[in-house]
């Protein structure tokens, strides 16, 4: 046999490397191959099902700590108003506790003036 027989390049014809690659996966696969391409795109469409899920679920995941950041930022808030509020209340009761000096010397004299002339 002619080298011109096996190579049908050397005849003019081109051969397409495609066709080549098929006959060579059909010959280690065999029929076999449909099975596996069948598996192949089954697990590759519950990969990107899967996907998708933890996609949705980080995005609701992002959501809740977005909402409870904002719900926390905002207790923080009203309890430090409410601290503020309570010192607030707690100086202004201590300075109407609080004695004026001028005051107190004025009672001191007129105890004394009392005791002097009892």
């Amino acid at each position: 046999m002619s080298k011109e027989k096996n190579h049908p390049e050397a005849n003019g014809a081109s051969v397409d490397p495609m066709s080549k690659i098929d006959a060579i996966r059909n010959l280690i696969f065999g029929e076999n191959i449909q099975e596996y391409n069948s598996e192949f795109e089954s697990v590759k469409k519950d990969i990107l099902q899967k996907k998708k899920e933890l996609e949705t679920l980080i995005e609701d995941t992002r959501t809740e700590l977005m909402q409870t950041i904002d719900s926390l930022g905002t207790d923080v808030n009203i309890r430090i108003t409410e601290l503020e509020n309570s010192l607030q209340e707690k100086a202004d009761t201590l300075d109407q506790n609080k004695v004026d000096k001028a005051t107190l010397g004025k009672l001191l004299i007129q105890i004394g003036e009392k005791i002097k002339d009892n």
